[in-house]
């Protein structure tokens, strides 16, 4: 009898890369303090710089289900830029900005949910983060397309740094009060549920 399929969320820190294996130097997965399971892998990406919610499992049919169906999934991010948002500028992010994608060509992002919030009280503290004496605003930013680095591009074309991205929940899946490094083990048909995926038992 086949092992049955696991799966977890964690919180991927700041300054570590989405992957068990990798030729360079850098901090991975698999340095952090849990025995997974033969055979784990990581769905989707968050570059280095980012941090948050990273979804992890040994059923290879995940990145498929979330990522190559019909229906698109949202994901959400909390986004501290630099300087204050303008109305103008928030609007412009809220309808479609032109960004440059892999290739070289110009791609316009659909138009998006974004909000500016106040940090969340409970949020963890970083290492080199940005100084909250200095002009900022945090961005409550939810899309369901992920074009390399999007919304660092997207921030950066109405002129704002980004300066820390969190992805806090992909659907109803949700980083919740994990911390940095912390890993979380979710029962199969909790994970599909609060993904949206109806068909994974196909």
């Amino acid at each position: 009898m086949d092992n049955p399929n696991r799966y977890f969320i964690i919180y991927k820190p700041y300054k570590m890369v989405s992957q068990f294996v990798s030729p360079d130097k850098v901090n991975l997965l698999g340095d952090l303090d849990y025995d997974f399971p033969e055979g784990i892998h990581a769905i989707g990406r968050l570059d280095n710089n980012s941090e948050g919610l990273l979804i992890l499992t040994t059923n290879k049919k995940v990145t498929a289900l979330l990522f190559q169906g019909e229906v698109p999934h949202k994901r959400t991010y909390l986004v501290q830029v630099e300087k204050h948002v303008t109305p103008e500028r928030l609007l412009q992010l809220q309808t479609g900005i032109e960004i440059r994608i892999k290739g070289g060509d110009y791609y316009t992002t659909l138009p998006s949910d974004i909000t500016i919030v106040e940090k969340p009280k409970d949020l963890p503290t970083r290492g080199h983060a940005y100084r909250e004496d200095l002009p900022h605003t945090w961005l409550l930013i939810s899309l369901t397309e992920g074009k390399y680095h999007q919304i660092r591009k997207m921030v950066s074309n109405v002129y704002h740094h980004c300066k820390r991205l969190i992805r806090t929940s992909i659907e109803d899946l949700e980083l919740g009060d994990l911390q940095p490094g912390e890993v979380r083990e979710i029962e199969e048909e909790e994970f599909f549920r609060k993904l949206k995926i109806e068909n994974w038992r196909d």
